[in-house]
């Protein structure tokens, strides 16, 4: 996913309700469906002065700051402060380019998905880890040592 699994929207009954900027497969709506169980009411949105990177051997992307630059996601069409997951890297050799989401959907998505509900089943197994164990050991099959994301609050 992309970076680590975040709610697209705010959560039921507006408890710890909070607005969630997201920019690569959360912006599909059958994969906030596999994960969240629901698809929270989103519009598009952009993110100024931030770029969405391609990362080398992923097939999500990174965003990090860049001015004059806009990255399209969903969230709400008002402006508000929001939470997002930020490359902590702007020097990671592996970004480059610009993600495409239509390209992302074309070829990535029909596995993307099939990988995401296998890990949903899992964690709805009896005898499943902690989603956190869960998480962790997926995590570390996709993803590279030394590479992480930071969630940071932006103004869409």
């Amino acid at each position: 996913m992309a970076p680590p699994p975040a709610a697209a929207a705010a959560a039921v009954d507006g408890v710890g309700a909070h607005s969630v900027f997201v920019y690569g497969s959360l912006m599909q709506d059958e994969v906030v469906r596999t994960i969240i169980k629901r698809v929270p009411p989103s519009s598009p949105a952009l993110l100024p002065n931030y770029h969405r990177f391609n990362i080398k051997g992923r097939i999500y992307p990174a965003i990090l700051p860049v001015q004059s630059k806009k990255v399209a996601g969903k969230d709400t069409s008002e402006t508000m402060l929001a939470d997002t997951y930020v490359w902590a890297d702007a020097e990671d050799p592996n970004l480059y380019g610009e993600w495409d989401f239509e390209e992302w959907k074309r070829l990535h998505m029909k596995d993307f998905l099939a990988m995401t509900h296998g890990f949903m089943d899992g964690l709805e197994q009896p005898e499943s880890k902690s989603r956190v164990e869960t998480y962790q050991s997926f995590m570390q099959e996709i993803q590279q040592p030394g590479t992480t994301t930071t969630t940071t609050q932006v103004e869409i």
